[in-house]
């Protein structure tokens, strides 16, 4: 059976939001690692450590919450493409996340970005998941 460590790694993070968890620890890997840098640039995440354990290292994520009113960051996290079904997006016709509040990553040939940079850049790839 196979499993999608990207849909993992977003269910990690969903599930530590809804627990209201202040840390969540997720196995490593290259995409997770700048997905993590991205959530960290674009504010959804308070901080993040990468630890080595001798096999593929562990991501330490610290959730940022609202302190008022208790809220998280990240309301929603939606995988797009899957393994039994890729979506593809050219430059022209790239996906907005709530009408540009939220964010979408786009796995392209200049690494793992958001939609606006891709826009920025006019480049098109992979749509890998929307954060918002």
């Amino acid at each position: 059976m196979y499993t999608d460590p990207i849909a993992d790694y977003l269910t990690r993070i969903r599930n530590a939001v809804r627990a209201n968890h202040k840390v969540v620890e997720i196995p490593g890997s290259n995409m997770k690692r700048e997905m993590t840098k991205i959530l960290f640039d674009k504010g959804y995440i308070d901080n993040f450590r990468f630890e080595e354990d001798g096999k593929q290292g562990v991501i330490k994520i610290a959730l940022r919450y609202n302190p008022v009113t208790k809220k998280n960051a990240i309301t929603r996290l939606d995988r797009v493409s899957k393994p039994g079904l890729r979506k593809y997006c050219d430059a022209s016709s790239l996906p907005r996340v709530l009408n540009g509040l939220g964010i979408a990553m786009i796995s392209t040939s200049k690494g793992l970005i958001t939609d606006k940079e891709a826009r920025k850049e006019n480049v098109g790839g992979e749509v890998v998941c929307y954060v918002y």
